[in-house]
């Protein structure tokens, strides 16, 4: 298991991808893309505009507070703990199946916010990964290979339990 210590966690409020201010900003460029989200809203706002996640990670949670405005999820669903600032084997075992047997929701009990740099590592180049920017917007990332060095460098930031 990975765990973020607090001296580490400033590094995670810079958005990691591009910022837009609302999921409408972005919707028209996600066609014919693969597409994953992390978060609650996101998938939801993927979700009602008709775009299916390939993977989709939430914890039922946004902000601390309960999220329960989830439209119903009709395909596969796999469950994973992952406590708050962490990063578990389980989760990464677990965004590495759902990879290969998309479209898929992951349900976290715990907290999913950590789980953008691990799901990066599993997908091909040209996906985009989706997550909010609490009180900002929505980021969106586009796996490369540079993408994939920079999660590599915040994971180097993580210690190993």
């Amino acid at each position: 298991m990975l765990v973020l210590p607090s001296e580490h966690r400033g590094l995670f409020k810079q958005p990691f991808g591009t910022l837009f201010p609302e999921f409408s900003d972005i919707a028209a460029q996600l066609s014919g893309r693969m597409v994953c989200t992390v978060g609650d809203v996101v998938t939801h706002s993927a979700l009602a505009r008709g775009i299916i996640p390939a993977v989709g990670v939430i914890d039922g949670f946004t902000m601390r507070s309960p999220y329960l405005a989830m439209p119903e999820i009709s395909h596969h669903i796999l469950r994973v703990r992952n406590p708050a600032g962490t990063i578990t084997d389980e989760l990464v075992a677990v965004l590495n199946e759902a990879v290969m047997s998309t479209p898929c929701m992951i349900l976290v009990d715990g907290e999913e916010d950590l789980a953008v740099l691990p799901l990066i590592r599993f997908l091909p180049d040209g996906a985009l990964v989706l997550y909010g920017q609490p009180n900002e917007g929505v980021v969106v990332c586009e796996v490369t290979q540079e993408l994939r060095l920079r999660a590599d460098d915040l994971l180097s930031c993580f210690e190993s339990v």
